[in-house]
């Protein structure tokens, strides 16, 4: 099965409740020259740590991941507690000295009343952490964060695959009429020489067999072929990475520098405008290029 391409830039984000409150992973994905981990959870949730960055790795092979579990406690994290010892040791002393029992009335309700009776407070995130449901539900929370980052990831990456192959036709287009210039070479080459030799007025101490070794010359360093040759075998590689998919990143990085190499060879050949031009065009092209494969994981 072919491999799809991945863009390194995308979002993703997982939310719920529960009894204690609300909870919220995000993940936030850049460009990176490598896969660069981040996670931050609350206190008491180390564990979710190493699991991320694990699970992580198992997606993803290049990019700067930023990981971000937040919970926030609500009101169903107050506690109440009641200290049984002080509560009958207030109840001995009141039927020490009263014949009412203390179940008649609110006099129970009037001794819990008493400081230290009854004692409130609230769950930390370390007495939340310490529930094995709960951290099991939020692993399986964080994994479903990271299948939602691959597939933004890949969403993304199916749209820099469409601009990347029109880019590449572009470049198929513009090293064809480049091609067909290129047979022009030695005839302007010639021409310019002539012209050359007319504004010195040096045509006459030079005769017809030096003047065709030195267009022959100069045609040979002007040869193009070879330049637009690669070009076209580098657009098919750059064809064939996009079909393969998968990390093909740095490779396509690569490429365009190959690109740029032989259409600055192509400008610095040219012997007309028209060839010029679409080497500079080719340029242009490339740069395009290089700026999306940069987004490639």
């Amino acid at each position: 099965m072919t491999a799809k391409v991945s863009s390194m830039t995308g979002f993703a984000r997982v939310a719920g409740e529960a009894d204690w409150g609300s909870w919220a992973w995000e993940a936030k994905s850049v460009n990176g020259r490598s896969l660069d981990l981040r996670v931050n959870v609350p206190s008491g949730f180390e564990a979710l740590d190493q699991h991320m960055k694990q699970a992580a790795k198992k997606y993803f092979a290049r990019g700067n991941l930023q990981l971000n579990l937040r919970i926030e406690l609500g009101s169903g994290s107050e506690t109440l507690s009641v200290n049984e010892d002080a509560l009958q040791s207030l109840v001995r002393a009141y039927e020490a000295v009263s014949t009412r029992p203390v179940s008649e009335g609110d006099t129970l309700a009037t001794l819990m009343t008493v400081k230290g009776v009854v004692e409130t407070g609230s769950q930390s995130t370390r007495d939340i952490a310490a529930d094995k449901d709960t951290v099991a539900m939020l692993k399986a929370a964080g994994d479903a964060l990271l299948v939602q980052l691959a597939e933004a990831r890949n969403a993304e990456g199916d749209a820099l695959a469409g601009l990347l192959k029109a880019h590449l036709d572009d470049m198929a287009a513009a090293v064809t009429r480049a091609t067909a210039l290129a047979g022009d070479q030695p005839g302007l080459i010639k021409a310019r020489l002539e012209k050359q030799l007319s504004e010195i007025e040096a045509d006459r101490s030079v005769d017809a067999d030096r003047l065709a070794a030195e267009v022959a010359l100069s045609a040979a360093k002007a040869d193009v072929r070879e330049e637009l040759d690669r070009l076209t075998a580098h657009i098919a590689s750059g064809r064939d990475l996009l079909a393969q998919g998968g990390t093909i990143g740095r490779k396509l990085d690569f490429l365009a520098q190959e690109f740029n190499r032989e259409a600055n060879t192509l400008c610095s050949k040219s012997a007309s405008l028209d060839l010029t031009n679409e080497g500079l065009a080719l340029k242009g092209l490339v740069d395009q290029v290089k700026e999306q494969a940069a987004n490639v994981e």
